[in-house]
């Protein structure tokens, strides 16, 4: 009997567990992937008003109510301050400035305006670079010698091509930005009666990127490194002909950056053909600090670094373990206990993120740490079996301990990895447009020029700006004036900033 108990405990378990599976698939397939919630307010952006309109119900009644509100001025004006303003007037003929009721003359007293947006197309042109030739008469007539003498003209980026920096630079952000594949660009181009070929393009990334961005790049590591406090992650691309691997097979772009609390932002992705810990070993092999990851073990072997785990990707395992019970039990399940037990270390983290580091850190010692070390003993009671969503959450918090509570540590870490989560997304995005990369040569190309434009953004640069800025500038300077070229730097023209706030995106 006792065997028969156990046996039907064991298979109602195992229901329990496939039921639980199936709601997490569903999910999945059909549920919001915020991790806002699944509030019902949330309707799609692109049915509102369809969503919204009830055909059979009756207006509301209104109540008529006066008031006196003070316009607001000034918003669409400051929006629109960094484009210039072409001002088109319009008069009445000089004949017709006569009044309809009098005769006497008419004087202006004042003027309408309205504002529109105008769009003027991208205008392709060859410029001809014509260097002048001199010599001497007099030495023409008379020696037995003539100087010749040349006037002073900029190297081409690359030799015996129409390559120029705006061209480029145009490329690589409608690529790198707009996630523009090079078989599209190479249409656009001659809609625009220009027959300019996608291996062409590929050939002035690559070129460009390793002779004029590369030295950049090298640049902008030796000062990453030089960091106390840094995020990483990492995700994969695929790479068509790679030596020793099938076209199939998956390559890493891996993400190296700034933290929060640096005044030069800093973004740097490196391409591997693996996700081995040797390659973050090898990238970092200066670095003695401070390293945001998630809970990927490689970064766990990492020698004279500490790693900080990060709790958004610990809580998303509790989120999932929620969404797996029933709509009827989650507010009273372990899963949603855990969540609320989190919740407040973020509230606290908000209120303090205009404080110093210092300051941060002692209240963090006093406030969040006992919730945090709370928290885990609390796990620790909990009884749960190991393959459910909430055992796998409850195995992973407990494991991932150690990591997860170094965030203690120091006040200029912080309780996520979201800021390597975000710089890496744009790379995730734009793979989805042009999918994958011919050769190493391209993805090493693309992990400078991405570098170079995710860096620029994060210190508020306009990327074609400053890619063409760089694509002048850096083929006439020596390595060590390169300092002056980074977005910080003091040769950085204005043309390049953003003069418009910053917004969510």
């Amino acid at each position: 009997m006792a065997k028969k108990d156990a046996r039907i405990a064991e298979l109602e378990m195992l229901v329990k567990f496939y039921e639980e599976q199936f709601r997490l698939s569903k999910h999945h397939q059909f549920g919001p992937s915020s991790e806002k919630g699944d509030s019902p307010e949330q309707l799609s952006l692109f049915d509102e008003a369809e969503n919204l309109a009830d055909l059979q119900k009756s207006e509301p009644e209104l109540e008529e109510i006066t008031y006196i509100r003070r316009k607001r001025i000034g918003k669409r004006k400051d929006d629109l301050s960094a484009l210039p303003v072409e001002t088109v007037e319009y008069k009445l003929p000089v004949e017709e400035q006569v009044c309809p009721e009098c005769g006497g003359a008419l004087h202006e007293m004042g003027h309408h305006t309205r504002r529109e947006l105008a769009v003027i197309p991208a205008q392709i042109k060859i410029i001809e670079h014509r260097r002048a030739v001199y010599s001497c008469r007099s030495c023409e007539r008379n020696g037995d010698h003539v100087p010749i003498m040349k006037a002073a003209m900029p190297e081409p980026l690359i030799s015996g091509s129409l390559a120029s920096p705006s061209a480029v630079a145009h490329i690589m952000t409608h690529k790198y930005v707009m996630h523009a594949p090079l078989y599209r660009q190479e249409q656009d181009w001659k809609r625009q009666d220009v027959s300019l070929s996608r291996q062409t393009m590929a050939n002035w990334i690559i070129r460009c990127s390793e002779d004029w961005l590369s030295p950049v790049y090298e640049r902008l590591k030796a000062l990453l490194l030089t960091q106390d406090v840094l995020h990483a992650d990492e995700t994969t691309v695929q790479v068509l002909r790679e030596p020793g691997k099938t076209a199939v097979s998956s390559s890493y772009m891996w993400l190296y950056r700034t933290s929060g609390d640096t005044s030069g932002q800093i973004v740097l992705f490196e391409y591997q053909p693996s996700r081995s810990s040797t390659h973050p070993k090898q990238f970092l092999k200066s670095f003695k600090g401070f390293l945001h990851t998630d809970g990927y073990a490689a970064y766990h072997k990492l020698p004279e670094i500490t790693v900080v785990g990060c709790w958004v990707h610990m809580r998303r395992k509790f989120e999932d373990a929620l969404k797996a019970v029933p709509h009827s039990e989650r507010i009273a399940s372990s899963a949603n206990d855990a969540i609320m037990r989190i919740g407040p270390l973020f509230h606290l983290e908000e209120q303090w993120k205009s404080l110093g580091p210092e300051e941060r850190h002692e209240l963090r010692l006093e406030k969040s740490k006992p919730q945090a070390e709370a928290f885990f003993e609390w796990l620790q009671t909990l009884n749960v079996l190991p393959k459910t969503a909430m055992g796998k959450a409850v195995n992973y918090a407990l494991e991932q301990r150690r990591w997860l509570m170094n965030v203690y540590l120091d006040g200029r870490t912080e309780l996520s990895n979201n800021r390597a989560e975000n710089a890496v997304r744009p790379f995730a995005l734009g793979r989805k447009n042009w999918l994958f990369c011919n050769t190493v040569k391209g993805a090493v190309s693309s992990s400078i020029v991405y570098s170079i434009i995710e860096t620029a953004k994060a210190n508020r640069l306009k990327p074609f700006e400053y890619l063409e800025f760089l694509l002048e500038a850096v083929p006439s300077v020596s390595v060590g004036e390169l300092d002056a070229l980074l977005p910080w730097g003091r040769a950085v023209p204005e043309k390049c900033r953003m003069l418009m706030k910053k917004d969510n995106a």
